[in-house]
């Protein structure tokens, strides 16, 4: 009798246990184990679903060590470098500390992959540079920070982007390339909304750095310049996977960190490792959670049932990716973006892939919609980090950060619209056909 309504059942349960303040992850779990015994289903299916799940799938580890990679960065001085450099490339543009912001971010994002480490590394010092002596208003500073931040997981490497293609069996060096063009076209186009906006509000250039200081600006900054260098050209070269070009990449990073700059000792090296685990087990336990969730989802053939909805309404391509797009949008203002990507995306990709949209191209624009969701109001997570480590109000960062998230979401029609931006580096590559 529970049977038939075993679904709904684990639905409402996870529905309940979120509101109810239960971890997503746990959520999860818990709703779908629920299912197993309603549905009269070995409850050992669990286990075998987070084995087979986390253990058979060596892109997953990437992800751990995207993030010991970024914190190293964060906490070995690498950033400052990084911050120097880009002071100096571009302070003397109108709005210099805020071009300085968008660039910083585009150059860390070649390093970290998640928009959330942009922010609490290098984007908490900026944004304490903009509002020292009131050059810059805090509720703009504290914008264009969470704003710029939003680049880091589309310029590779990228964690959302390592989950989607966990769950959509696409290649990550594919969508890694995929994302290189529309990450340099955001972070030009913010560029210029940033100088319109410095003109007409008065915003300060930076003084001008003397030449003669050019070179060791330069290079003190080369050797986490060449991060992302080895990372990508590892990967392209077909020297390594992109799991080993992640083991790589911390490696390097902790290399530069404790024997290039000696900025990271024995105790603090034990910080960032044990910050890492920490921020590994939720992402873990959410990723265990999806993996339960997702077989009972498919048992039921969820996805089907979307595909034949989809179908019945005869949607063109363009209608169905507007019609995603919107749905994105306003799920990215209640849920973060692991749920998102691993519990909402997986059944709408049969649907994409029968109408013939290229799932790379799919799950770029997916990557990008849901970072702007992390800076759209409620749930805007970079706007209560920013708000936690700075004190900038949040009403007042709400409402400068209505100017870019209009910007970004007409990028995303772009993005949406020309896929060639997303696919001409890796068919240029020889990733896709």
């Amino acid at each position: 009798m529970l049977e038939a309504f075993a679904l709904p059942i684990m639905i409402a349960i996870l529905i309940g246990t979120t509101i109810a303040g239960l971890p997503m992850g746990i959520a999860m779990i818990v709703s779908s184990i629920f299912y197993l015994v309603m549905a009269g289903r070995d409850v050992g299916l669990a286990s075998e679903q987070v084995l087979n799940g986390v253990f058979g799938n060596f892109v997953a580890l990437a992800v751990p060590l995207f993030i010991f990679a970024a914190n190293i960065m964060n906490a070995g001085q690498i950033s400052d470098r990084l911050l120097k450099f880009a002071l100096a490339m571009v302070g003397r543009m109108p709005g210099g500390l805020a071009q300085v912001n968008i660039l910083t971010s585009l150059i860390f994002s070649g390093m970290s992959g998640s928009a959330v480490s942009d922010v609490a590394g290098v984007g908490k010092v900026l944004t304490n540079m903009m509002t020292k002596d009131g050059r810059y208003p805090r509720g703009f500073a504290g914008a264009i920070t969470a704003t710029s931040s939003v680049v880091g997981p589309i310029f590779p490497p990228s964690i959302p982007m390592v989950f989607y293609a966990l769950i959509s069996s696409t290649s990550v060096g594919a969508l890694f390339l995929g994302g290189v063009i529309p990450a340099i076209l955001i972070v030009t186009v913010l560029s210029i909304v940033v100088i319109i906006a410095a003109k007409v509000r008065g915003f300060p250039i930076e003084d001008a750095i003397p030449l003669r200081a050019f070179p060791l600006i330069i290079l003190r900054a080369l050797p986490p310049l060449f991060m992302p260098v080895l990372l990508l050209g590892g990967i392209y070269s077909g020297v390594f996977t992109p799991t080993e070009a992640a083991a790589a990449s911390a490696f390097y990073a902790l290399l530069l960190a404790v024997f290039g700059y000696r900025a990271l000792g024995a105790r603090k090296l034990y910080e960032v490792t044990l910050s890492s685990v920490k921020t590994t087990a939720v992402v873990t336990l959410v990723l265990c959670g999806a993996f339960i969730f997702n077989y009972v989802v498919t048992v039921e053939r969820v996805p089907l049932a979307v595909f034949n909805f989809f179908d019945q309404l005869d949607l063109s391509v363009i209608a169905f990716l507007l019609l995603i797009n919107l749905l994105y949008l306003i799920l990215g203002c209640f849920l973060d973006v692991s749920t998102i990507m691993l519990v909402i995306t997986p059944l709408f990709i049969p649907t994409a892939a029968a109408l013939g949209i290229d799932l790379h191209h799919f799950g770029i624009m997916v990557v990008f919609n849901m970072m702007i969701g992390l800076i759209t109001p409620p749930y805007g997570i970079l706007l209560f980090i920013i708000k936690a480590l700075n004190g900038i109000p949040l009403g007042e960062m709400i409402r400068e950060i209505w100017l870019f998230v209009g910007v970004l979401v007409a990028l995303l029609m772009v993005i949406t619209f020309v896929p060639e931006l997303s696919l001409w580096l890796p068919r240029a590559a020889g990733l896709i056909g």
